[in-house]
């Protein structure tokens, strides 16, 4: 994923920024379902952290079925897994980023559909 330090945000757990980077995987295509995500060594090394950290992201995942942990080989994506975090991260979108951009956009005077002629 990255080999460099990352820009962890303030205010939210770090385990969870790494869920949602895993996440974005899943919905940019990187992680498949079915597919193994990285181990808890590697995403540790690559971001940085202490492998505890990585190691409650993964369990949080599989707390909220999102993946599930193949015993000795590691973590792998659910079947539907994208579909289902499509419809997480649409709700949250509407529930708590448009609204935002909404009210901005009126303040700016921007019609949506100029939005859609660029």
């Amino acid at each position: 994923m990255t080999s460099k330090p990352y820009a962890w945000a303030e205010g939210t757990p770090i385990y969870r920024q790494l869920m949602e980077l895993l996440l974005t995987g899943i919905l940019d295509g990187t992680f498949k379902e079915g597919d193994m995500l990285p181990s808890v060594r590697q995403l540790a090394s690559d971001y940085q952290v202490n492998p505890l950290t990585v190691a409650k992201a993964f369990q949080e995942l599989a707390i909220e079925e999102l993946a599930e942990k193949k015993r000795g080989v590691g973590f792998m994506v659910k079947a539907g897994v994208r579909q289902a975090v499509q419809r997480r991260e649409k709700a949250r979108f509407l529930r708590e980023e448009w609204p935002q951009i909404k009210a901005r956009m009126e303040r700016l005077g921007i019609d949506p559909a100029d939005l859609l002629k660029e």
